[in-house]
């Protein structure tokens, strides 16, 4: 199971009851946590995310909407009494910007804060139910996508065969994985035959911002769930190219080329009082596009 809530949905200035970049991916176990813009802590308060099931954090790039939050929510997390460690996925300059505000408060975090700096495409995390890796975007500075992969054995342990065969628990975990059983007489018991396919493992990849780029869609193919930035209409096509910002057709299009199943469109600039025409747009080219409203929670 992976749920995202929508924490923040707005680009660079809070509007309109709108607030920059946040959301949280989770799993029956732990929460993701993807972008900290101003505002976040508060979010997840208002639409009851505990934080003490956060136990990474993911930053795509250094512009303030999608990270002024962050050294607000690490203290808080202390003051709360937080003792477990906290990894956090970011551009390596972060690193010293955060000690640089600890510092300057002589605060010590009661938990251990594991920076993982993001040097290039590939895995970069690796959990009890998810793996996670990175893909570059084309943004005016260094800015980073993720993709979230749900992990699964393969097939479901059949309670019935597997009694009637009278195979021990301690194979299961084999079965699980695909392997035959044989008996202690070596008759071969198929894994087929004591076994039920798996359902395929679902896959989330958040798009961070980005210029318009065919090359993107390759590297989030057949995502089950992608969320893509769509700061500007249509007719604003040139400011969003000379901002490396996408346009609501051009996000379609990378949804669309990628095969995915679900589009989420945000980031939308605080010059839009309403959204109606930014998912118009996109149904235009992608029909199975919804807004990321905020406190929004969707099932990929």
């Amino acid at each position: 199971m992976l749920a995202l809530t929508i924490l923040g949905n707005n680009s660079a200035i809070p509007a309109f009851g709108r607030h920059p970049t946040a959301q949280v991916l989770q799993t029956q176990d732990e929460a993701y946590l993807i972008d900290c813009g101003e505002g976040t802590q508060e979010r997840l308060s208002e639409y009851k995310v505990r934080r003490n099931k956060i136990n990474h954090i993911f930053i795509s790039h250094l512009h303030g909407d999608h990270y002024f939050g962050l050294i607000g929510l690490l203290t808080s997390m202390g003051l709360l009494g937080r003792v477990n460690d906290l990894h956090l996925h970011a551009p390596a300059p972060l690193q010293q910007i955060i000690q640089l505000q600890l510092d300057a408060a002589s605060t010590v975090l009661p938990y251990t804060l594991y920076f993982h700096s993001l040097g290039g495409e590939g895995p970069i995390a690796n959990d009890k139910r998810v793996w996670v890796e990175c893909f570059k975007t084309v943004h005016r500075i260094d800015c980073w996508g993720f993709i979230f992969r749900e992990k699964k054995n393969p097939r479901h342990i059949d309670p019935e065969k597997v009694k009637t065969y009278e195979i021990p628990s301690t194979y299961y975990e084999a079965l699980q994985k695909g392997q035959d059983y044989i008996t202690k007489k070596g008759t071969i018991i198929s894994n087929e035959e004591v076994t039920i396919a798996a359902t395929p493992p679902l896959s989330y990849a958040f798009c961070a911002d980005t210029l318009y780029t065919e090359s993107l869609a390759e590297k989030i193919k057949g995502v089950d769930l992608l969320y893509h930035e769509t700061t500007y209409l249509k007719d604003l096509h040139e400011r969003a190219a000379a901002r490396y910002h996408s346009t609501t057709i051009q996000a379609a299009e990378i949804a669309k080329r990628a095969g995915v199943k679900k589009l989420l469109i945000g980031h939308f600039s605080s010059k839009y009082e309403t959204l109606d025409e930014f998912l118009a747009e996109a149904k235009e080219v992608f029909e199975n596009t919804e807004l990321a409203l905020e406190g929004s929670c969707f099932r990929v």
